[in-house]
């Protein structure tokens, strides 16, 4: 009941209400009336919210969230990439050779927050000039992935050169409109940072 929680957790009733209603926006909680406020069900939450994202990766079912994400990237980001290099604009390309340079520029010397900026804004614009509603509204989840990565160290103090060069290739195919290049080259990069994550963040 929310006298209760406001009791427990020394705040007011309406700071409460307030923190249930995000909590039922994301599917995480429902409250009722005589009942006051129950869990849903893991099923039923809303996994994509990256706020919800964010909570779960900061907790100890950490490794198998990342992997979940991961194989959802691995699943879409290949195919993004195909249809950016077929419909990116001009301005998209100039976009992402910016950024992949970027990465490039600052994958030395432990400046993961400058190059979590870059890579995050690399995979938003290749999920926006993909033209595909679907996926560019998957540009905020693959940033909360990216970036619990670097929050929970589940990332080397350098990335690995082999995968910044990789994000080179992908911009360089989708400014050639070499559709199955670009989709091979991010395939190598969803499979890769799989294969981080069985080193830094091992199943259990």
């Amino acid at each position: 009941r929310a006298d209760e929680l406001a009791e427990r957790y020394e705040v007011s009733r309406t700071v409460v209400r307030e923190a249930v209603r995000v909590l039922e926006s994301m599917h995480l909680v429902e409250s009722r009336r005589r009942v006051g406020v129950k869990v849903r069900p893991t099923e039923e939450w809303n996994v994509y919210d990256p706020q919800v994202i964010t909570w779960r990766l900061a907790g100890a079912d950490r490794p198998r969230q990342l992997r979940s994400l991961t194989v959802l990237r691995s699943s879409v980001e290949p195919v993004a990439a195909r249809l950016a290099a077929e419909n990116a604009t001009p301005q998209e390309c100039a976009e992402l050779t910016e950024h992949a340079l970027g990465m490039v520029a600052t994958s030395r010397g432990q400046q993961l927050a400058n190059y979590l900026v870059h890579d995050i804004n690399f995979h938003r614009v290749v999920l926006r000039a993909s033209r595909n509603e679907m996926f560019a509204r998957l540009g905020d989840v693959v940033a909360a992935v990216l970036t619990g990565r670097t929050e929970h160290e589940v990332m080397f103090s350098d990335p690995r050169q082999e995968a910044v060069t990789l994000h080179v290739r992908v911009a360089e195919a989708v400014r050639e409109g070499d559709g199955a290049r670009a989709e091979e080259i991010m395939r190598t990069i969803t499979v890769d940072a799989m294969a981080e994550l069985d080193v830094l963040a091992p199943k259990p």
